[in-house]
């Protein structure tokens, strides 16, 4: 897992695998909103999404309000986009999807 930024070819290859995320337009940031039939399936989704944050040691900005989940990623340290923000991001859509744990 590294935290080397990505260049804008790389950005864009790792993208198809996250299709559902949109990308701001420095290639900074990954963002998806996700919704949930109420507040206990978000914040459930949350607390998987953490342990799997904490795991790769890499932390998402996120938002919380009823059922709707905000959230985006990147490598501060790395001044943009690096592999642990694809990896989270496939984790949290996996999980979103009800096949995550």
């Amino acid at each position: 897992m590294s935290r080397q930024k990505l260049d804008s070819t790389a950005v864009a290859e790792k993208l198809a695998s996250v299709s559902s995320w949109s990308i701001d337009a420095g290639e900074t940031a990954l963002s998806r909103t996700f919704k949930f039939a109420d507040f206990s399936e978000a914040f459930g989704f949350m607390s998987r999404a953490a342990l799997v944050a904490e795991k790769l040691d890499h932390h998402p900005e996120w938002k919380n309000v009823y059922r709707t989940v905000e959230v985006r990623l990147t490598t501060h340290d790395a001044g943009g986009l690096t592999g642990l923000d694809f990896d989270l991001a496939m984790a949290m859509d996996h999980i979103a999807s009800g096949t995550g744990s």
